[in-house]
């Protein structure tokens, strides 16, 4: 029998979890600190790519399952949602990516100075500030509610999803939850259309990407983990459009539209399990977008035990 399930947190993760629940027949209020336009989803520059979560062999079939429905999304016409190809450049020859198996073709292109290696797929590209009042409009046109709460704790309920992402250090207790801080800088579209990845430093330990959407560019970005600091920094930001123009001249003097940053909620392992009247689903890192369908999926069948 269907029951009332509360959704804590109002990221991608927690409406999607919403939106798969209402399916399923459950009635559902997502009750978050931050809607959705205000949480760090909003921020992400949301490329489909396993980044930042594991273990690796869940992250592929969860990411495998949000691809297939990103594709369909995509097909549909959903606000926001796109299908573009992509190179990612690499600073030294590698095997496939473990992730292999959730995309349907990964092609090895010719490498470009000074990268050794490179590899090009088509991948979901979500453009989050649409996206994700499209998921809302969809969990109110299903008969759920979305509210503005501060939680002390998880509420009391039949069932709790508890998709608060760093919220889980205080509300579940979680200290093995860390911030890793991600600035981007948001740039006009300039005739852009397929997204770049490139590592950088000596151990490809700064990421630098450059993904298109389509009224902007999203340009990053930063890895630092343990920074709870959520004020661009100029500095940061100029080194950043020096990284992604030498990556991608295309966009040379575009104009700057906005700095931004986010802190991704990682983890040693994304949580995803029931302990009593509670489902635990959080830690996706720089994930959220690329594991949300599947890990919904997994959230409704444990609600339904």
């Amino acid at each position: 029998m269907a029951e009332r399930v509360v959704v804590v947190g109002a990221g991608v993760i927690g409406l999607s979890c919403a939106v798969r629940l209402l399916e399923a027949g459950h009635r559902v209020d997502v009750l978050a600190r931050d809607l959705p336009l205000e949480t760090t989803s909003s921020i992400a520059a949301a490329i489909w790519y396993p980044y930042l979560a594991f273990p690796q062999e869940k992250v592929t079939a969860w990411g495998a399952t949000a691809y297939d429905e990103f594709a369909r999304l995509a097909e549909q016409g959903a606000d926001g949602v796109q299908m573009r190809r992509g190179t990612e450049l690499l600073r030294e020859p590698k095997p496939d990516p473990w992730w292999i198996q959730a995309v349907p073709t990964l092609e090895r292109v010719g490498p470009r100075e000074p990268y050794a290696d490179a590899w090009s797929f088509v991948t979901p590209v979500i453009d989050m500030p649409r996206y994700l009042p499209w998921l809302a409009r969809r969990i109110v046109d299903l008969g759920g509610t979305i509210t503005r709460m501060a939680l002390a704790r998880l509420p009391d309920a039949p069932v709790v999803v508890n998709c608060s992402g760093l919220g889980s250090r205080a509300l579940a207790g979680d200290t093995s939850t860390r911030p890793v801080r991600g600035q981007v800088v948001v740039v006009e579209q300039v005739g852009l259309d397929t997204w770049w990845l490139a590592e950088e430093g000596p151990g490809g330990e700064v990421p630098t990407y450059v993904i298109p959407r389509t009224l902007d560019i999203v340009l990053g970005g930063t890895d630092e983990e343990g920074d709870w600091s959520r004020t661009p920094s100029q500095e940061v930001a100029a080194d950043i459009v020096g990284r992604a123009t030498s990556l991608v001249p295309e966009i040379a003097g575009a104009r700057i539209l906005r700095h931004k940053v986010g802190l991704r909620p990682a983890r040693p392992e994304v949580r995803l399990e029931r302990a009593g009247d509670v489902i635990h689903c959080y830690g996706h890192g720089g994930a959220g977008v690329t594991l949300s369908w599947g890990c919904a999926d997994e959230v409704v069948g444990l609600a339904e035990k």
